[in-house]
């Protein structure tokens, strides 16, 4: 944290299910209070202490948790997705099946953080303080965990692959192109003229069919070329 001390306070409010989209707060120190549930899309909380404060199941995206401290926290079965947790600092906490998808997570300190059971994937940790964490058997896939310090770190059956986690292709793509244009039935779409040859005079049948045309008939329909008025001999 930056050392900045809380100008207000928040205790034991009841926030169970309730929608943070969008607020802002800035060094408040919230004690007790209720998040289970909760969900905050590009919420941004700054020089902010949490203490007792219940996570569970919480649903963050695009959230910012700047500088912050936690105390006593419990994260079980929370989502972040491309959240910034920079610089903030976790004692005492539960991680129970944590799950964070992509986000910045440089400078967090966890030490000694029990993390066995929590999913992170593509995040960057960049000097992380993960001293003595409690790795085993967690899914750590496609981390930056540049200068991080891991010193102590129990990794036992992690699963630490490069790649992240392969997810399910959404509905109506197909891979190597671009949207599945189909209708709800799956018919495909058709569009005039496209993938047609196009109808000539020379052809006949006004149905389409290509019946060939006899050679009779096409000298019928031939232009006669203009005679030319004969040469001049010079006398």
């Amino acid at each position: 944290m930056s050392g900045a001390q809380p100008e207000s306070e928040i205790r034991d409010v009841d926030w169970y299910g309730e929608d943070l989209s969008g607020r802002e707060h800035t060094a408040v120190r919230f004690a007790a209070v209720d998040l289970t549930e909760a969900t905050g899309e590009g919420v941004v909380f700054t020089d902010c202490v949490f203490v007792d404060c219940r996570f569970t199941a919480a649903t963050f995206t695009d959230a910012a948790f700047l500088n912050c401290s936690f105390t006593g926290c419990s994260f079980s079965q929370a989502r972040f997705t491309a959240c910034k947790v920079v610089g903030s600092r976790f004692s005492r906490c539960t991680f129970d099946l944590l799950d964070v998808d992509g986000g910045d997570w440089s400078f967090v300190l966890m030490p000694g953080a029990d993390l066995s059971r929590v999913t992170v994937a593509g995040t960057r940790m960049r000097e992380a303080d993960l001293t003595g964490a409690r790795a085993a058997g967690a899914t750590l896939r496609g981390l930056d965990l540049s200068a991080a310090e891991l010193s102590g770190i129990d990794l036992r059956g992690a699963d630490l692959r490069v790649q992240r986690p392969e997810r399910p292709r959404p509905a109506g793509r197909r891979a190597g192109r671009g949207p599945d244009r189909r209708h709800p039935g799956g018919r495909a779409r058709h569009h005039p003229g496209v993938g047609r040859r196009p109808r000539s005079p020379g052809l006949a049948g006004s149905a389409g069919y290509w019946a060939p045309i006899s050679a009779d008939r096409r000298r019928q329909e031939r232009p006669a070329c203009p005679s030319r008025p004969p040469r001049s001999t010079p006398t």
